[in-house]
C-alpha cells in the first residue's frame, strides 16, 4: 500500500483533521474538509466522520517480549500493533545473553521495539536474576549497550526482595554505577521490600524511571495514610519519572487515587504485559490500562500525552510522539466507547466504567493494520 487518506479523524484535544500518507511518508495534516482532492487516487481511503480519534503512535514503555521466557514473555506484535501500539519498550526480559535474540525478533516484527538491558547477564531466565551477583557482569552489559545504540535504551533492575534474595541493595548500587559510567538511564522496578523503599529511590538521578508506581504493597510510594514519602517528593525534584507498570500485581487503584489527592500523577503510562496477564488480565491491553486513567477522571489530552510524547522525548526520539508532516508515519487509531465496563485492578478490586479507550488501527509506515479488539 503506497497511499492513504484518512479523513476526519478527531485529535485529542477534539480538533478534527485530514491525514495523507504517501510511501509511508506524512504527506499532509490538514484541518478536515480542507482539500479532498489531496488523498485522490489513493490505495487507502477512510472517512471516520469524527467518530475515531488519531494519536501519534502509542508507545508502551514496559512490556516483556521475549516469548521463551516464562512466565515474562509474549510475542511483540501480539502486545503491540494487534493492541493499538505502535512502539514497545522490553523492560529488561534479557540481558546480555539473549539480547541479541530479542532486538532481531523486532526487526521482523510490524511494532518498533526498544529495550532496556536487564543488568543480570541472564535477564529474566529465572525470576530471581540478581540473587547471584556473579550474575551480573557490568563491562558485559556497557559493551553490549554500545554496539546496540538504536536499540537499547537504558538498563533495568529489579528491586524487590523475590529477586535480589540476600544481595540486597548491591545490585542497584552496581546498576548506578554503570549507568553513570555509560550515561544511559536506569528503569528500576520496585515492589515488597527488603530493601526498604527509602533507601532505594534516592539511588535515583535525573531521567531514571520507577516503575510500578502506583503498586499497592507496603514498601511503596505512599505511606498508610497514603501521604508521599520524602523520598519520593525529592525524587520528583530530581527528575526522577514515574511509570505505571500495570502488571499482574503492581497496580492499586487505591495508591492511584491517593497520589490524585497527593497532586502526583505519573509520567508515563505502562502495561507490563505479558502471555499471562495479557490472556487472564487483569492488565489485556494498553487500552485496558488507559481506560483506567479515563475511570479516574484523568483527561484525554493527558492520558494519551502519556503514551505519546512523554514516552517519545524520554526517549529521545520526539518524531514518535508528533504528527508532523515529513515523518515517517506513525500514528494509532482509537474510539471512547460509552459501554459499561468491568475494571480491575492489580489487587482484585474491581471498578465500573462507563467509558473505554478501544484501539482500532495503526498506521506504520505505509500500512494500515487494524487491531484486534480485546477486553
Amino acid at each position: 500500500m503506497q497511499k492513504l487518506a484518512l479523513h476526519n479523524l478527531r485529535l485529542p484535544d477534539e480538533a478534527l483533521v485530514d491525514i495523507i500518507v504517501n510511501n509511508g511518508i506524512i504527506a499532509d495534516v490538514s484541518p478536515a474538509g480542507t482539500d479532498r482532492g489531496s488523498g485522490s487516487e489513493a490505495d487507502y481511503t477512510a472517512d471516520y466522520e469524527g467518530r475515531c480519534y488519531v494519536s501519534s503512535g502509542w508507545i508502551d514503555l514496559h512490556v516483556h517480549a521475549f516469548p521463551e521466557f516464562e512466565p515474562y514473555g509474549d510475542e511483540i506484535d501480539e502486545i503491540g500493533v494487534k493492541q493499538g501500539v505502535a512502539v514497545i519498550v522490553d523492560a529488561g526480559s534479557c540481558g546480555a545473553d539473549r539480547i541479541d535474540e530479542l532486538i532481531s525478533a523486532g526487526e521482523r516484527a510490524a511494532t518498533r521495539l526498544f529495550a532496556f538491558l536487564n543488568i543480570s547477564r541472564i535477564g529474566l531466565a529465572r525470576v530471581d536474576e540478581l540473587s547471584q551477583l556473579e550474575w551480573i557482569d557490568a563491562a558485559l552489559a556497557a559493551s553490549v549497550a554500545a554496539n546496540h545504540p538504536d536499540s537499547i535504551v537504558g538498563f533495568k533492575a529489579r528491586i524487590s526482595r523475590s529477586v535480589v534474595g540476600n544481595s540486597g541493595l548491591e545490585p542497584l548500587r552496581m546498576a548506578r554505577k554503570l549507568s553513570d559510567e555509560t550515561k544511559l538511564p536506569l528503569m528500576v522496578h520496585i515492589g515488597s521490600g527488603p530493601p526498604d523503599i527509602r533507601e532505594i529511590v534516592p539511588l535515583l538521578a535525573d531521567g531514571d524511571v520507577i516503575t510500578h508506581c502506583f503498586h499497592g504493597k507496603k514498601n511503596g510510594l505512599f505511606d498508610e495514610k497514603g501521604q508521599p514519602l520524602t523520598a519520593l517528593k525529592e525524587a520528583l525534584h530530581r527528575g526522577v519519572k514515574l511509570d505505571i507498570g500495570h502488571g499482574t500485581a503492581s497496580f492499586s487503584f487505591r495508591i492511584a487515587e491517593a497520589a490524585q489527592r497527593a497532586g502526583i500523577r505519573p509520567h508515563t503510562i505502562s502495561t507490563d504485559i505479558y502471555r499471562g496477564n495479557r490472556t487472564n488480565g487483569p492488565v489485556y491491553s494498553l487500552a485496558n490500562v488507559l481506560s483506567k486513567f479515563l475511570y479516574l477522571g484523568y483527561s484525554l489530552e493527558e492520558i494519551i500525552a502519556s503514551v505519546t510524547h512523554r514516552p517519545a522525548s524520554w526517549l529521545g526520539r520526539p518524531e514518535l510522539g508528533r504528527i508532523r508532516v515529513g515523518d515517517p508515519a506513525n500514528l494509532t487509531l482509537f474510539s471512547i466507547e460509552d459501554r459499561r465496563t468491568a475494571l480491575m485492578d492489580s489487587e482484585g478490586e474491581e471498578r465500573i466504567a462507563n467509558r473505554i479507550i478501544e484501539p482500532r488501527g495503526v498506521v506504520t509506515g505505509d500500512k494500515f493494520i487494524k487491531c484486534e479488539i480485546r477486553a
